[in-house]
């Protein structure tokens, strides 16, 4: 993937007028992703996530709160114009990404976690987003409710529902032969979508204006940040490699799209591009990130296997004594 997703984002970029007809089956394409994650999600792992909510929590406030506000700061200090500051905001105040479920998937994090955190980020978006807005911006913005509650149940929410009730309806089919049959379609799926939603920065990264070249490289920076916070967080945390993976990924993309209409709105001009950075850098660093963590999960396992067969030596030693 981290091969893949950069040759992606450049043919998105490169070949804008190929891609971008294609843009209306995204949607639908993505809703076969989820519900293939889906099918690797128990009732009862669900459940769990709303009952022992600690890591959910501190990816809704790592999210909403922390994040927005140090944009704020970042923003104010690197740049004069508002209309930038503003378009850094709304990146870093927008939901969690619903692609991180594609992401967490994918390198098999708590796919339970993800879902409730994509699902709460978005269902509190309409209260918490121009709150956090009119407090760090002093500008005051409506959420199309309506239209986000559409995308949410399209991509998210029916496919996921329907794929948890498969897995549980089979008895674990759903999960054991199921969903690895269908997988390499639905990474195929992924490559399109990526590709597909990358030609929305064409524009902007061809016209080679400065102030696009620093918001590109403030925003590069800001979010290999939020995946480092998604991180650290969960280590302090000490959660399980799977929780971890989706922590990072959770915190660390956002859903563009729906930040692109606001910035265009509520702030036309400028705004957008920081935004719309976000498209050109996200997948791509979730790519770099994923691999950096399977690395550094793989060392760990290994530690865990060493730890196990040592005590295992000692055990032996101790009975034969």
């Amino acid at each position: 993937m981290p091969i893949v997703v950069p040759c992606c984002v450049v043919l998105g970029v490169l070949f804008p007028q190929v891609f971008s007809v294609l843009k209306p089956a995204v949607t639908p394409l993505f809703a076969i992703i989820t519900f293939q994650g889906s099918l690797n999600t128990s009732l009862r792992q669900i459940v769990r996530t709303f009952r022992h909510p600690s890591e959910l929590l501190a990816i809704l406030a790592v999210s909403i709160v922390v994040m927005p506000v140090l944009a704020r700061l970042a923003g104010g200090l690197f740049f004069s114009d508002f209309e930038i500051v503003a378009g850094i905001v709304i990146e870093y105040s927008i939901p969690v990404a619903v692609v991180s479920f594609m992401w967490i998937d994918m390198y098999h994090g708590n796919a339970s976690l993800g879902l409730a955190a994509i699902l709460v980020s978005t269902v509190l978006a309409p209260v918490t987003l121009p709150i956090t807005i009119q407090l760090l911006m002093g500008t005051a913005v409506q959420v199309d409710v309506l239209s986000m509650v559409k995308d949410l149940a399209l991509m998210v929410a029916v496919p996921a529902v329907v794929g948890v009730a498969v897995n549980e309806f089979t008895g674990g089919w759903g999960h054991e032969t199921l969903s690895p049959r269908i997988a390499p379609v639905c990474r195929l799926l992924a490559v399109f979508v990526i590709t597909c939603n990358s030609t929305g920065m064409s524009a902007y990264v061809l016209s080679f204006d400065p102030m696009v070249l620093q918001a590109a490289l403030f925003i590069l920076v800001f979010a290999c940040f939020g995946f480092a916070l998604g991180l650290v967080v969960a280590c302090l945390m000490r959660v399980p490699p799977a929780d971890l993976y989706s922590m990072v990924f959770a915190v660390g993309l956002r859903n563009i799209s729906s930040g692109a209409v606001i910035a265009a709105e509520f702030f036309p001009g400028a705004a957008i591009i920081p935004v719309m950075m976000g498209t050109l850098f996200q997948q791509v660093l979730a790519a770099v990130v994923s691999a950096v963590l399977h690395h550094l999960m793989a060392e760990e396992r290994e530690r865990g296997r060493k730890r196990v067969l040592m005590a295992r030596f000692l055990q032996r030693r101790e009975r034969e004594r």
